[in-house]
């Protein structure tokens, strides 16, 4: 690899003698090079040419090289940028390595100490790279019952996940936060064709509506007040692989518009440039509210619903699967055993019972975390006292439960008591689940009443209920409530 010509080699230094006899030592050794002699010119060859290395002077005048630095992990985390420094600056060139460069070699150098820093960086990356594609294979491989769960729910879930991934289809997944989304959608992208190449992941709900548009597209330099270099959009790095877009509901109106566009014509036009690019991407979408809901809400554009709804994948609440709750803790406890240093043998029959009777509001992150939390605080085995869940909360759901159930018994209102006929119909309700009943009830009346207040306004009921905006719209859905919405 080294002697290959198409090896490049970004050099940036202030000193065009330096430019020079780094350039002549590298070219000898058979690499391509290219010479920038400040960091801005530097910044805009990187974009432009994406050497394989870069070799960069810490001190320059106007922008240094550790900002430099910063704006190349930015664009490309994985080219390794090797600082020049002078002798009695190691401490600079340190921080430096610390902010993410490969190494460091001082003035005056040997040549061969160059050439022979620049092949090892190239080992590296490839190395890395190698690895890289090798978790993939493995990913690839691995059937979903091997990361979620062994349950008839997960089991047709990976039909459908084998079914659509060798296509070019454009995927919905529906599922509440925490229940493995992403995951489907990285399953969906290394069964197919394109698991070479890149899965980009973007969160619509966590960034601001102002930099949605440059986020996905990208950038031309000066377009705006702080664009001092072009910036490549999400769909343009994603383009031959797969663009994940979380939280879909969330995309703002305006860009909703922009985003069929680029659907239908597979082409993006970078924010300050009348150029169009050609993207080769395939997109998967994923929320917690089906879009149908937001269309008939007013939230989602039709034309953009229809253009995406080409497969749908629907992914149960852990509360509805909870087979799968043994194998996942098996699963955190081993993994979490090894990320800690530790042996904790397995969970004692108390501690599952705990396990298997909660509702799982935060889904498989939640249990996640419940387990890695027990076996930090485990010494040999897990035990309930080990098994930090939201006991106070529950305490309150069952008071707030009793509480309703008396006011009903006094009201007589056969609404909200579970009846004989509900309680003989093959069911055999413990009082766990009467209570559980009665929660659900007297928590469908509240949220209905003041929707009823509010004139349908889930933004406004959900500030009066405390609650955010999302839990809102997941209850409204999943208990079937019906009022004219105003939002």
């Amino acid at each position: 690899m080294a002697n290959d010509s198409n090896v490049s080699v970004l050099i940036i230094d202030d000193e065009a003698d330096m430019c020079e006899m780094l350039s002549h030592i590298l070219n000898q050794a058979g690499f391509t090079t290219y010479t920038a002699h400040n960091g801005n010119s530097g910044i805009e060859i990187f974009s432009k040419e994406l050497p394989n290395v870069v070799i960069l002077d810490l001190r320059m005048p106007g922008m240094n090289g550790m900002e430099v630095l910063k704006q190349i992990k930015q664009t490309s985390s994985e080219t390794p940028v090797i600082i020049i420094t002078a002798y009695g600056e190691i401490q600079s060139a340190v921080d430096a390595v610390k902010h993410g460069a490969y190494n460091y070699f001082n003035k005056p150098f040997d040549n061969e100490e160059v050439v022979l820093t620049v092949k090892k960086a190239l080992e590296e990356r490839a190395m890395r790279q190698e690895i890289r594609m090798l978790k993939t294979q493995l990913s690839f491989a691995m059937p979903l019952f091997e990361q979620m769960g062994n349950s008839t729910e997960i089991a047709k879930v990976n039909e459908s996940v084998v079914c659509v991934a060798p296509t070019n289809f454009t995927v919905v997944i529906y599922g509440e936060t925490g229940s493995g989304k992403e995951l489907i959608a990285r399953s969906i992208h290394n069964r197919s064709p394109r698991c070479s190449q890149p899965f980009v992941v973007v969160d619509c709900g966590s960034i601001p509506e102002t930099l949605i548009e440059s986020e996905l597209f990208g950038f031309e330099k000066g377009t705006f007040t702080g664009a001092d270099q072009k910036k490549i959009g999400q769909f343009e790095i994603a383009s031959g692989g797969t663009i994940f877009l979380d939280e879909i509901g969330n995309l703002p109106k305006p860009m909703q518009g922009k985003l069929l566009r680029v659907l239908q014509e597979r082409r993006i036009r970078r924010l300050g440039s009348n150029k169009e690019i050609d993207v080769d991407v395939r997109v998967v979408v994923a929320g917690n509210e089906r879009l149908e809901y937001l269309v008939e809400s007013g939230h989602f554009r039709m034309d953009l619903y229809q253009r995406l709804n080409e497969f749908c994948i629907e992914i149960p609440p852990l509360r509805q699967r909870k087979d799968d709750i043994v194998f996942l803790c098996k699963r955190f406890l081993d993994t979490t055993n090894k990320e800690l240093n530790k042996n904790i043998r397995g969970i004692t029959k108390e501690a599952l019972e705990i396990l298997l009777t909660y509702n799982w509001p935060g889904n498989v992150r939640e249990l996640k975390n419940v387990i890695r939390r027990a076996v930090l605080l485990a010494v040999d085995i897990v035990e309930p006292k080990h098994i930090l869940i939201k006991t106070q909360e529950q305490k309150q759901e069952t008071g707030a439960a009793v509480e309703q159930i008396t006011s009903a018994a006094n009201q007589k209102d056969d609404r909200t008591i579970p009846q004989d006929s509900d309680m003989n119909n093959g069911n055999n309700l413990s009082l766990r689940d009467m209570v559980a009943k009665c929660v659900e009830n007297a928590e469908k009346k509240m949220i209905t009443e003041v929707l009823k207040r509010t004139g349908g306004n889930k933004s406004q009921a959900a500030k009066i209920l405390k609650i955010d905006y999302k839990t809102m719209h997941y209850k409204v859905k999943n208990y079937g409530i019906k009022i004219q919405s105003e939002n």
